[in-house]
């Protein structure tokens, strides 16, 4: 449960015509500090061992300034909780402490010979209490507010 920081510098790849980083490029950032997360806490290996990974299932950005060509930057990545099937985390785009974005991110972890891992499969392999984790009532709304239906299911795009 512990903050997983990573700095980084704003490239020439990640920027847009404005110089700064472009608002879809923090997401594909964002998923740095998830997997330095990930492996740091030695998670990763034993989740992938088991043939098991993450995707993203919802995700949430608010942009509050720019990064630019050239400068340095810290994405701070935290846990925030879990549901029967999701994890959820909270991200910042941080520059010396100061917040110039901010993600919440909800992903679940899918097994490579089909199907989702529950977290209850998720805490026995790594050994840990999700109970003990409280997710705020807005993230769980959010989270259920903003989904679409599964893959198996119809999800027709009609404008009305």
């Amino acid at each position: 449960m512990d903050v997983g920081r990573v700095t980084l510098r704003a490239r020439l790849s990640d920027v847009d015509i404005l110089w700064h980083i472009n608002n879809g490029v923090y997401l594909t950032l964002a998923d740095f500090g998830r997997f330095d997360l990930l492996i740091r806490s030695g998670a990763w290996d034993q989740l992938s061992k088991r043939g098991w990974y993450p995707v993203m299932v919802n995700a949430t950005i608010a942009y509050r300034k720019s990064l630019k060509l050239g400068q340095r930057y810290v994405i701070e990545t935290r846990l925030v909780g879990f549901d029967a099937v999701g994890v959820f985390c909270e991200q910042r785009f941080t520059v010396d402490g100061e917040i110039y974005a901010r993600l919440f991110g909800r992903s679940r972890f899918l097994k490579k010979a089909g199907g989702i891992v529950t977290v209850a499969e998720m805490a026995e392999a790594l050994d840990f209490d999700p109970a003990g984790v409280e997710v705020p009532e807005w993230v769980q709304r959010w989270a259920v507010d903003g989904a679409l239906p599964s893959g198996r299911e119809p999800a027709l795009s009609e404008w009305a």
